[in-house]
């Protein structure tokens, strides 16, 4: 059987090439068995799966049960002492007998392997700890040979894994979506940070990636700016600082208008003449001038043309410090009326919609009462951000025929999501719903700078990078070994932003703290990027030649602290994998900080300088892989992985 799962395939696979070759090899280690193969396994970018490959089949002869089903159940540990695989023997299904009975009867049986010790029977689990002397002389080679590859299965990616012509699964990722004038607050700094992760993750995948940011660039504050601008705008201003200047005029023409506003909510109360005075008003000046947008107004759209792209440039340099960019800057104002139009005619004649006191309604009751009455339209024809989305949503499949899409937004939304989502199958497009997921989060508690309530991202940014800078200064040997160390601050601040945003699951909020956050102790970015940079100074001091740790004694890292780094860089790829199931950085994170903890305990231990040459070489290979693992694992997060 081939690893695809075909039988008798006429012409061998890259795969299959890759994997004989590794068979070739496998001798060497005291191997002589070929490898078996399974359909979705890697060994070839997976360490763990040439283990789960025999295992699997050495478990056949043990438990009387079918190798498909023992394959898919063999799951890697939290933690080492769990073993590197384990098996809950429920999963086997095996009738008739106690779960615990047949963990010890099963770990009894097991045969006298070279690559596996006796199991463990743990009440109903088996766990199974590699061969010591194995894991380092098959982990590290690979990852020195495959680098940055390592960890990724692009097989994941494929319309058919059997026939990779058929080509690359498409995702779209939709995230970040600040509003335009209006402040980049906490929700788009999160969405940012895991829609980012989310769209270099499903790209490691070898999924055909799409990144979409979705603007706010539309509706009758946009009549408002302009006349913001045409009272008190700066051309000097706006070049320097297009978002800053915008947001500052759109806040004084807010301040100017609520008085009038006031005086005509007041006047109607007492059913007083108030239409001259709303004609003359700020507010409805900026209606005329939003109505001239609608209708085309090539004047009136140069202008706000011309916010939305100084906008967008000024976007593109603070996302690029966060190494995000996008391929499509989309938004509501491009969602055309004749799609809305389209779609508003489909809930008609599905019966979909219906109207209710003047306003066109979906009563969304009748499928889920959480669900509630969708409003689509208002009394005054006005669309809404739902009919927008509706149309957006049926644009993009057409144009992309995307296999999943993904809206990354705060759990704020979880209601308009789920109702987006209902209606589109509901009006006949379920293919299009069922490829859509709301990747949602919690909150982020007292984010502000030190100088009073944030306003954008360049805030936050620039405050935790002085912030950092502060923190280096601390200490002086450090710091004047730093010869950028502006540059250095800038990305250990952003480090420290984002991995405080990623240490714990989407969903729950957490306290903005910068004092935390820029700490060089604990589970921390800055920690993080010391552990990278020190392992980078190590290879600079050692000055071992690549090609002498590619061929190194590994049969010479014995000590446990060796064996047991081994085994977690081993992990990397299942916790990757896992990744792809769980959709949270979290599970990234929590495996670098497990192996940078073992790392910082082996450094006495396992010593490189004044070691014997060869040891010497064995012991840079395992550090070597190390930092390649967290190279890895920081930029699949979105880091930027400093080396002093």
């Amino acid at each position: 059987m081939a690893l695809d799962g075909s039988v008798n395939a006429p012409t061998k696979s890259l795969d299959n090439m890759v994997l004989d070759d590794l068979s070739l090899d496998l001798p060497s280690l005291g191997i002589s068995q070929p490898l078996p193969q399974f359909p979705d396994t890697n060994p070839q970018l997976n360490p763990v799966d040439i283990f789960r490959c025999y295992l699997a089949e050495i478990l056949v002869g043990v438990t009387g049960v079918d190798a498909k089903i023992i394959y898919p159940a063999l799951a890697w540990t939290q933690t080492l002492d769990k073993g590197d695989l384990v098996l809950a023997v429920p999963a086997l299904r095996v009738k008739g007998r106690k779960p615990d009975q047949l963990a010890a009867e099963w770990a009894e049986k097991f045969p006298d392997s070279p690559l596996i010790s006796k199991p463990v029977a743990a009440n109903t689990f088996l766990q199974f700890y590699f061969s010591p002397a194995l894991v380092p002389k098959l982990v590290l080679p690979l990852i020195l040979k495959t680098k940055s590859r390592y960890g990724l299965n692009p097989k994941n990616g494929l319309k058919d894994r059997s026939d990779p012509s058929k080509g690359k699964k498409r995702i779209i990722v939709e995230f970040s979506s600040p509003n335009i004038a209006k402040p980049f607050h906490a929700g788009h700094l999160r969405s940012t940070i895991i829609g980012g992760f989310l769209a270099n993750l499903y790209q490691g995948a070898g999924w055909d990636v799409i990144r979409i940011n979705y603007l706010g660039d539309w509706g009758r504050q946009f009549g408002l700016l302009a006349i913001a601008f045409q009272m008190f705008g700066s051309e000097e201003k706006l070049k320097a600082d297009p978002i800053g200047h915008l947001y500052d005029i759109y806040v004084e023409i807010n301040r100017r208008a609520e008085p009038e506003e006031a005086e005509i909510k007041a006047k109607k109360a007492n059913n007083e003449e108030a239409s001259e005075l709303e004609e003359k008003s700020l507010t409805g000046q900026a209606r005329r001038y939003f109505k001239r947008m609608e209708g085309g107004d090539e004047g009136a759209l140069a202008i706000w043309k011309r916010f939305r792209d100084l906008s967008i440039e000024r976007y593109k340099q603070t996302y690029a410090r966060l190494n995000i960019s996008f391929d499509q800057y989309s938004g509501e104002s491009q969602v055309s009326q004749e799609s809305m139009q389209t779609s508003a005619k489909i809930l008609r004649e599905t019966g979909v919609s219906e109207e209710s006191e003047g306003a066109v309604i979906i009563d969304l009751t009748k499928y889920s009462k959480k669900l509630g009455k969708a409003i689509v339209q208002k009394k005054d024809g006005t669309t809404l951000y739902l009919t927008r989305d509706i149309s957006e949503a049926v644009g993009r499949y057409e144009k992309y025929h995307f296999d999943k899409m993904i809206y990354v937004v705060a759990s704020q939304q979880d209601l308009h999501l789920a109702q987006l989502f209902k209606i589109l199958g509901v009006m006949g497009k379920e293919d299009i719903a069922n490829k859509c997921q709301h990747i949602n989060f919690g909150m982020v508690l007292g984010m502000s700078t030190r100088k009073g309530t944030v306003k954008f991202l360049n805030d936050i940014l620039k405050d935790v990078g002085e912030k950092m800078h502060e923190v280096m200064k601390a200490n002086e040997t450090k710091y004047a070994q730093v010869s950028e160390p502006d540059r250095v601050a800038d990305i250990l601040g952003i480090t420290s932003v984002m991995v405080q945003d990623m240490s714990s699951k989407r969903i729950n909020n957490y306290d903005f703290n910068m004092d935390r956050m820029t700490s060089f102790e604990g589970d921390t970015g800055p920690y993080l990027q010391y552990a990278h940079a020190r392992l980078c100074s190590m290879t600079r001091k050692a000055d071992i030649p690549r090609s002498e740790l590619e061929t190194a004694d590994l049969s010479l890292l014995t000590e446990k602290h060796a064996i047991n780094l081994s085994r977690v860089l081993a992990q990397y790829p299942d916790v990757v994998q896992n990744t792809l199931k769980t959709l949270e950085p979290v599970t990234i994170l929590q495996y670098l900080f497990k192996m940078t903890h073992l790392l910082s305990s082996s450094y006495d231990v396992l010593k490189v300088v004044g070691s014997e040459p060869d040891v010497a070489k064995a012991r840079m290979a395992l550090y070597e892989s190390a930092r390649q693992v967290l190279h890895n694992g920081m930029t699949l997060l979105g880091l930027s992985p400093v080396e002093r």
